[in-house]
């Protein structure tokens, strides 16, 4: 009998140039994470999808996902759904990293956007309704104060780079800084400022490390409904322009969609 193949850590010469040779093909799978479904909606109103009655995910779970071929595209957008007991929608990065987990395995995509609302910083340039292409990701409320886990805590991330994208949507670009809450405590800000963040919500980090993890190119929309360094309340502010900034991302969304299709990877 042969004796078992080595794994010296060396990677093969075919194996690098059929991932070169796919990562030149053109995008076929693309799957939207969003965490509220009203923020979602507007996307697959336009987008002509249908919700997926008969789950593909493990029976139980709340999640939500709607599907369809747009143009060259097939695209499925994910949500997390609402909270069985309460009705409310499940936000925060622990939903966001189950489901990008899941649908990832489930649905094998060449790229995943993660889009949605966020509270931004005026003292960055921030205003109600800008829709930002994220530079990098972290966490600001995993304060590990020993070294290395600090640096772990902070979870920093590059988003997918799409320079092409960019120049031609000509869109803001900001880093983005994820935690669990919605207001923001003093400890909280004095971190979200060391990381350099334009825009903070409660979802991006956790996608960008799972993503991150299962080597899946991901890039991150997110359309300002409050600011955070303002005088009025986040939750009064948030509700208040929801609606709109929602029909912000949708137009940024789509038009991103409509840039993507018939590019690979590298042309982004």
């Amino acid at each position: 009998m042969a004796p078992p193949e080595e794994h010296s850590g060396e990677i093969k010469e075919d194996s690098v140039a059929a991932a070169s040779s796919a990562d030149n093909l053109p995008i076929s799978t693309v799957v939207f994470i969003i965490a509220m479904q009203k923020e979602a909606q507007p996307l697959v109103n336009r987008l002509q999808l249908t919700e997926d009655v008969d789950s593909m995910f493990l029976k139980g779970v709340p999640w939500v996902r709607y599907y369809g071929n747009y143009k060259d595209l097939n695209i499925s957008i994910v949500c997390p759904g609402k909270d069985p007991i309460l009705g409310v929608e499940n936000v925060g990065t622990v939903s966001a990293a189950l489901l990008t987990y899941a649908s990832i395995q489930a649905l094998q995509p060449d790229l995943i956007i993660n889009a949605g609302t966020a509270g931004g910083f005026k003292a960055k340039g921030a205003s109600i309704g800008d829709v930002f292409l994220v530079s990098h990701v972290t966490f600001h409320d995993r304060r590990i104060p020993i070294p290395a886990f600090d640096l772990y805590g902070v979870g920093l991330r590059q988003a997918f780079v799409t320079p092409n994208l960019l120049q031609e949507l000509n869109m803001k670009v900001g880093k983005l800084s994820t935690g669990d809450s919605l207001d923001m405590a003093p400890v909280d800000e004095s971190c979200i400022i060391a990381n350099d963040a334009t825009v903070k919500d409660m979802e991006g980090a956790a996608v960008a490390y799972v993503a991150d993890l299962l080597k899946v190119p991901a890039i991150y929309l997110k359309g300002v409904t409050d600011i955070v360094d303002g005088d009025r309340p986040t939750s009064e502010e948030f509700l208040e322009n929801l609606a709109a900034v929602t029909a912000a991302l949708d137009e940024a969304a789509s038009r991103v969609v409509d840039f993507i299709n018939g590019k690979s990877l590298p042309q982004l």
